[in-house]
């Protein structure tokens, strides 16, 4: 839910602006992943700057997000 307030009300035009409210997250292709949970989960989305939208694509676990089923 912390995520969620915080990227609701985000005015992000870069990772960079990305970074200042999660400095843990890391762009992957044109995916920008973030750790959440105390670092146990991975949430994995897609980021429209042009339109400030962000798309939910997958929540998954460490060991579900290191198989990388998920980039393809």
């Amino acid at each position: 839910m912390n995520w969620y307030r915080i990227s609701r009300r985000a005015d992000w035009d870069s990772l960079a602006d990305v970074r200042r409210d999660f400095a843990h997250s890391d762009i992957v292709g044109r995916r920008t992943v973030f750790n959440i949970h105390g670092n146990k989960y991975r949430l994995i989305t897609r980021i429209n700057y042009r339109t400030k939208r962000v798309f939910i694509l997958y929540v998954l676990t460490h060991v579900e997000y290191n198989k990388g089923d998920w980039k393809q």
